[in-house]
């Protein structure tokens, strides 16, 4: 249990690709139980953004998103939390905000180097068929299935229902990255080790090899804020 005063954080959830902040709620009511400010920034888009949807939304678009939650909020001391492809925008968020993240979770999230984009970090089964959207004139990409991403069957027809088409510009843009990350005192990588993944694998271990990641490893699908929330919240209370 956590009281008033200096053990208050503030915690800002980034979601993944095709998903919004929806996919939080229950993280969030029970960090805001014990009296933490949670912000679920949903990105330019997607979700209840979905009427805002074009062709120019790339990840420039979205790291701006979170930027200016943090900077109009006021925000400090932020425990920033990047869930899969959200893995990608904190990673570019912390070149601008890095002074006021005093804690980074990557949740399943993919860890890219300088210069990468999303599509550099797939396998090439995976890559192809983004390029060959592109190359068709696409600027969007459907969403794949909870089922796809084991979510709990219980879960599954809501969040099919709840997902939006994800900008491909997103996928495609490289991010230049100068080690602003990796400069955050508390840093922290969580593995949904049900949801087989080479690129989330490759993540944990480029985490592990750095020595100054704290590692967490949870049996369940990718979306562990559904599946798992009461461990998730455990998690983030103890990156605070």
């Amino acid at each position: 249990m956590t009281f008033w005063g200096e053990d208050m954080a503030s915690f800002v959830l980034v979601h993944g690709a095709w998903h919004g902040a929806w996919c939080w709620r229950r993280v969030a009511s029970l960090l805001s139980r014990d009296g933490h400010d949670v912000f679920t920034p949903t990105l330019t888009g997607l979700a209840e953004r979905s009427h805002l949807l074009s062709p120019a939304i790339n990840l420039d678009t979205h790291i701006l998103d979170v930027v200016n939650e943090m900077k109009w909020r006021e925000l400090n001391d932020v425990v920033l939390v990047g869930h899969s492809y959200g893995g990608m925008v904190v990673s570019g968020v912390a070149e601008t905000m890095e002074n006021a993240i005093s804690s980074l979770v990557m949740l399943d999230a993919f860890m890219p180097e300088n210069g990468q984009s999303l599509v550099d970090i797939q396998p090439p089964a995976v890559r192809e068929p983004i390029l060959a959207a592109e190359r068709r004139g696409a600027t969007t990409l459907p969403p794949l299935s909870a089922e796809w991403f084991r979510v709990n069957e219980k879960d599954r027809a809501w969040v099919d229902a709840q997902c939006t088409p994800q900008p491909l510009q997103c996928f495609l843009q490289k991010l230049t990255l100068t080690g602003a990350r990796e400069r955050i005192a508390k840093k922290t990588y969580i593995r949904a080790t049900a949801y087989p993944s080479p690129y989330f694998d490759a993540g944990l271990a480029s985490a592990r090899a750095k020595n100054n990641w704290r590692i967490h490893e949870v049996p369940c699908g990718h979306d562990l804020m559904l599946d798992m929330p009461e461990r998730l919240t455990e998690i983030l209370l103890d990156a605070a």
